[in-house]
């Protein structure tokens, strides 16, 4: 048996994997304490299995969790004291960083402060050349009165960063060595190991952020196992990473920066099975909407973009992490945003959430302010005595009374327009994040299928992918919980660098072929001790650009090779075609340069089992409730239980179909069907001539 837990801003959802069935459950989340959340979920696990938390726990052969709780700890400046030690004559790394400016003529706005302080950075006596040569030797006795120094100032962390440790880490090897002896038991983080890449802003941003989380994150995991173990767990735990795969809790204590918005990876790697499973289409917009967010990835050909863009902030105002991760793209818009106005009477949606604690005003427990989830109570799309399958009875009257207040009186509308309006404002910023990574980066959104995860998904997807064009809307059965149901489609992932440089020109074949080589021992080695019976698959990617362009693209090496003249012009040639495909341009006369090589292992952890479709008998006649719909106004549409909903029943609009984790509204004039594998599989609205169709999956797609 094999679990997965998510712990998100609201809800913590379990998904049990047993034999050939799945289950659902969601807990509220306890921000103070993450691992109640966890237990909580477990205990409605093992209540609806008639047993008890130890014993479903010692039946777990796995255990998978992803958690928020480093990008918190960021976001809420919590992280551990942190000194950074870096190359004398440059302590300026994390201040100067690299250039951008999102908005160039407002300078209503500070410069951005570096993660590290300068009051904690620390230089030392040493240099070393490009080529790796020893220009200057590390002064030992310098080094150790800077270590005395970090001692003095009581911090709980260091991060090493000295220049061109990539082509020679002695010096951080050395200053590792030192502050073990001299700083014990405090963690470190030396940038050549973690992430070898050319930039030195990347490398010092990179270990700064997972040398800050370190004690942070080893105190977590230590809690939770320890939580786990007390109540019957034995068997292994696995952490989701923000690149799409699960490791060893032990790996993640290592280098704590990969659980970094780590849960919403996930949620493209359970859109692409369903995108391909209910939705015949290789091209998917996933979109995951949480209690405080809305998270949406781009599936593209059956592949999950990646990025080494990942800011924490707003792009050049935050802090980069420098790791390849999911291209996830987020937006204050979930179920518990805030609906205000402000100076000037304009309606806003998020990005301030009302989160677990105190939650939506209808939770009742204290909130006052309107948010997403009230609106929707209001409009009649979620039934205040079925949330959560019955288990929660919400504030109807407390959620009217909030919109009233704040939103419909200042703007002068009655009631269901404004909870209408709040629902608007919502849906278009979730449409814009879903442009910025379709549109805006060439891909035509109605060639993709759109799948909606997270409990408040059916809320408006059918008006989101009428926006789209989308050819359908897929919401699985599972898709209230699609974080926690990717993290059990994931397999083992690891994913190691080594500093290459090269031009098409003068290609040093020998070296390439030697740093491949390592590459590929290092995978075998993971894959030796990831404990699974399925052979491991490892691609070989190169960052390339052309000659003088300061940014570089991924290309997959064909047979994980370049030490031939053959594989250089592959690699030439495929170049060519991802940047035409990126830059809509190709130059066929500039010269490539390659300024990295990886390799990514993965080692799968079992093939994904069927979501179970038990249906449950009738336990009431049809029914209809009064729904508010923009444009039309109040209309009674029909109420299906999805428990009761066999597959192949088609449902047209206006219509609810509830399940005990979401709510899907189904607009006048759309029409759903329940699949076999239990997915509400929705026709937003008639084709239009001329609108181009959604890509079949192809057979051999590779993630």
């Amino acid at each position: 048996m094999r679990l997965a837990a998510d712990t998100g801003g609201t809800f913590t959802d379990l998904v049990v994997e047993r034999g050939q069935g799945v289950q659902l459950y969601k807990s509220a989340t306890t921000p103070a304490d993450p691992a109640s959340g966890i237990i909580n979920a477990i205990a409605l696990a093992a209540q609806d299995a008639q047993t008890t938390v130890q014993a479903l726990l010692a039946e777990t052969d796995v255990f998978i969790h992803g958690t928020t709780r480093a990008i918190n700890a960021i976001l809420t400046g919590t992280t551990a004291r942190t000194a950074l030690i870096c190359t004398r004559g440059h302590p300026d790394m994390l201040l100067l960083r690299e250039g951008g400016r999102t908005q160039p003529f407002n300078w209503s706005y500070g410069y951005p402060d570096p993660y590290i302080p300068r009051a904690l950075t620390f230089e030392v006596a040493e240099r070393i050349g490009s080529q790796g040569e020893i220009v200057q030797a590390l002064d030992r006795p310098a080094a150790i009165e800077v270590i005395e120094q970090l001692a003095a100032a009581q911090v709980e962390s260091v991060a090493v960063c000295l220049l061109w440790s990539i082509a020679n880490p002695a010096h951080e090897l050395a200053l590792g060595e030192l502050l073990e002896r001299h700083l014990p038991g405090v963690p470190y983080t030396l940038s050549h190991a973690l992430n070898p890449t050319l930039r030195e802003y990347r490398r010092a941003s990179c270990a700064a952020i997972d040398a800050s989380l370190k004690p942070l994150m080893n105190a977590y995991l230590e809690g939770l196992e320890a939580r786990l173990r007390g109540a019957g767990f034995a068997g292994r735990l696995l952490m989701v990473t923000s690149s799409g795969g699960v490791v060893d809790a032990s790996d993640m204590a290592a280098a704590p920066i990969h659980s970094i918005n780590s849960g919403p990876a996930m949620a493209p790697v359970a859109g692409r099975h369903y995108a391909a499973l209910d939705g015949d289409c290789e091209n998917a917009v996933v979109a995951d909407t949480g209690g405080t967010s809305y998270d949406v990835a781009l599936v593209r050909r059956g592949r999950i973009p990646v990025t080494r863009e990942t800011w924490l902030g707003l792009e050049y105002e935050g802090h980069i992490t420098g790791f390849p991760a999911v291209d996830v793209r987020s937006v204050g818009a979930g179920g518990g945003s805030i609906a205000w106005m402000d100076a000037g009477g304009l309606l806003h949606v998020g990005p301030q959430s009302a989160a677990a604690d105190p939650g939506p005003v209808c939770y009742g427990r204290g909130g006052v302010l309107p948010t997403v989830t009230d609106a929707s109570v209001v409009l009649g799309y979620i039934d205040p005595e079925y949330f959560l399958g019955g288990m929660m009875r919400l504030d109807a009257a407390g959620s009217a009374e909030a919109i009233q207040q704040r939103i419909a009186g200042p703007l002068g509308l009655d009631l269901h327009e404004a909870a209408a309006a709040i629902m608007a404002v919502a849906t278009e910023r979730m449409i814009q994040s879903i442009e910025e990574i379709t549109v805006n980066q060439g891909v035509d959104p109605r060639t993709a299928v759109l799948v909606g995860g997270g409990g408040a998904a059916g809320l408006n997807a059918v008006a989101i992918g009428r926006r789209l064009g989308s050819p359908r809307v897929v919401i699985p059965q599972a898709g209230a919980v699609l974080s926690a149901r990717g993290a059990l489609m994931s397999d083992l992932l690891s994913e190691y660098a080594s500093a290459f440089f090269s031009g098409s020109d003068g290609f040093d074949h020998a070296r390439a072929d030697q740093l491949l080589s390592e590459l590929r021992t290092r995978c075998l080695r993971f894959a030796s001790r990831a404990g699974t019976s399925a052979p491991p698959q490892i691609e070989y990617i190169a960052e390339a650009r052309y000659r003088h362009q300061v940014w570089q693209l991924d290309v997959p090496l064909r047979n994980g090779e370049l030490g031939s003249p053959e594989a250089l012009q592959h690699l030439i040639e495929d170049f060519h075609a991802v940047h035409e495909e990126v830059y809509a341009v190709r130059d066929e006369r500039a010269v490539i340069e390659v300024v990295n090589l990886r390799a990514r292992v993965r080692c799968p952890l079992g093939e994904p089992v069927a979501d179970t479709v038990a249906l449950a008998p009738a336990s009431h006649a049809a029914t209809t409730r009064e729904v508010y719909f923009s444009g039309t106004g109040a209309l009674d549409a029909a109420v299906h239980r999805l428990e009761e909903t066999p597959p192949g029943t088609t449902i047209t609009g206006p219509a609810i179909i509830e399940s005990s984790f979401t709510t899907v509204v189904l607009h006048p004039g759309a029409s759903a069907e329940r699949s076999s594998s239990g997915s509400i599989v929705i026709i937003p609205e008639l084709a239009e001539a001329g609108v181009p169709s959604c890509p079949a999956r192809s057979p051999d797609v590779v993630s």
